[in-house]
């Protein structure tokens, strides 16, 4: 069933910006809403100072275009809005209009779990101009936060070296979507589970949690807590042992551990919450090794991230599983990705594309033109480099410039192996693509990421990988920025 229905069950045409209904509308009332039009959705800069970014988002992406349309209700509030003179913002025949309109662009896609750098295009929206102009706000909403949570996920998965990471999120995160979608893209970043329930019911994602500190609190005391629990819960055993004081916690964890044993049940582990986590959890591990737990599992929570696990690593901690909450599902120090969604190209009257390019005094934010693909290199063990080559043009050589300094580029041999990212989505506004489980998703992220060289995973200053415009596609823009700028 599809996702955004399960959580909504409302359609989504007006989860957009007001200007892309008056640039509709200034389409219409021009003649001009039915021009062919090409976008680009991208990112300018990795999230958290990183090497590499995990696309995601993707099948959420589809849900909403595959249901995009105006109703009735949609449409009579639009008939509400007025301008500054206190009358309608809108004509009732561009109400008809979109009443009628269906979707019909063609849009191509990086599948999800693809490792992507910036202005690499995620996303490519081909059509009339209103129908791309209206669908923006949300793609960039979608793809921006389960890209920015999901490449978080991925940083603080690598950091764990092969540890679960459970996502414990939902109560910090932004509102009812920002938890249920910071769920998904965690587990495709390659979390092993997640404490939110509904998430787990309605993307599939496996669902784990033991006790708060309130269970403890509610008895006389913590023995009688976890003696309590284990009677309830005896398949599901993980202590919460810092409520009072984390040591004689473990102790009494380890005294109804031995009454689970001889019930036939086997205590799963205990749970640090606060305090020294490295000294802790090697007492605790002593602790549990010499009554013969040697199989419980010590599990960490407390504000962690890839830094604080990497340094509990350094030190020695014994902690075998990882509860990541706040700083995963907020994106906690970059609370948004930055992702853009610009026009590349416009069809003219003779049915030629006509390129566009946005210009600023900063080179990074100059746009690229034409109708993008990403063309990714391997070598013998990694992926080597990424070409972006226009469609219309077509790569004319293996050789890779970087926009911002034509000096720097890098040649692939005829024999390199590639594999073009970009793969159709929808045709005429037709679903022309089968999303994967989300189980695949994530299979795929940890193959992609497998197959980079770890200089791009370094948390402080990490490799640059190389990703550089086909010849062809620089000299085009080149042309078109001298042309803005009155040099040719």
């Amino acid at each position: 069933m599809n996702a955004l229905a399960q959580i909504y069950k409302h359609n989504l045409a007006l989860l957009t910006d007001l200007y892309q209904l008056t640039m509709g509308y200034g389409y219409w009332q021009a003649g001009l809403a039915e021009k062919e039009a090409a976008f680009h959705l991208f990112f300018r800069k990795h999230p958290f100072g990183g090497g590499f970014s995990v696309a995601c988002g993707l099948s959420q992406a589809i849900e909403y275009l595959k249901d995009f349309h105006f109703t009735e209700e949609d449409l009579a509030y639009l008939s509400t809005l007025t301008g500054n003179d206190d009358k309608p913002l809108f004509d009732q025949g561009y109400l008809d209009y979109l009443k009628e309109m269906t979707f019909q662009c063609d849009i191509d896609a990086i599948p999800e779990g693809t490792v992507v750098f910036p202005h690499e295009p995620l996303i490519r929206v081909k059509g009339p101009i209103i129908q791309c102009q209206l669908v923006e706000t949300a793609l960039l909403s979608i793809i921006n936060f389960q890209t920015l949570v999901a490449t978080k996920s991925a940083r603080i998965c690598q950091s764990a070296k092969g540890d679960p990471v459970l996502e414990f999120g939902l109560r910090r995160a932004q509102g009812i979507d920002g938890g249920l979608s910071a769920s998904r893209a965690a587990y495709i970043g390659g979390v092993a589970a997640t404490s939110n329930v509904l998430a787990g019911k309605i993307f599939d994602i496996p669902v784990k949690g033991t006790h708060a500190h309130s269970w403890v609190m509610c008895f006389d005391s913590e023995l009688a807590s976890f003696e309590t629990y284990a009677k309830a819960m005896p398949n599901n055993c993980v202590f919460l042992v810092d409520t009072y004081d984390t040591i004689q916690g473990v102790k009494h964890a380890i005294e109804i551990g031995k009454q689970l044993r001889q019930s036939g049940h086997e205590m799963l582990g205990i749970r640090l919450d606060s305090g020294d986590l490295a000294y802790l959890s090697n007492e605790a591990r002593d602790l549990l090794d010499e009554a013969g737990f040697p199989d419980a599992k010590i599990i960490a929570s407390n504000d962690l991230d890839e830094y604080v696990i990497n340094s509990l690593k350094q030190q020695g901690a014994t902690i075998a599983i990882w509860g990541v909450g706040t700083r995963l599902a907020t994106a906690h120090e970059q609370p948004a990705l930055g992702g853009v969604y610009k026009l590349s190209a416009l069809r003219d009257k003779d049915g030629q594309w006509e390129y566009k390019i946005k210009l600023s005094e900063q080179s990074i934010k100059i746009s690229n033109p034409g109708l993008q693909q990403v063309r990714r290199f391997s070598g013998s063990n990694y992926f080597i480099a990424d070409m972006l080559y226009d469609e219309e043009l077509g790569p004319d050589t293996n050789v890779i410039i970087d926009p911002s300094d034509n000096t720097r580029r890098k040649h692939m041999t005829e024999t390199d192996p590639f594999e073009d990212l970009l793969v159709p989505i929808f045709r005429a506004g037709s679903l022309v693509y089968e999303a994967p489980s989300i189980h695949d998703i994530r299979a795929r992220a940890h193959t992609q990421l497998a197959t980079f060289h770890k200089g791009i995973k370094r948390f402080v200053n990490p490799h640059s990988y190389p990703v550089g415009l086909e010849q062809r596609l620089y000299e085009r823009k080149t042309e078109l920025i001298l042309k803005a700028r009155g040099f040719a």
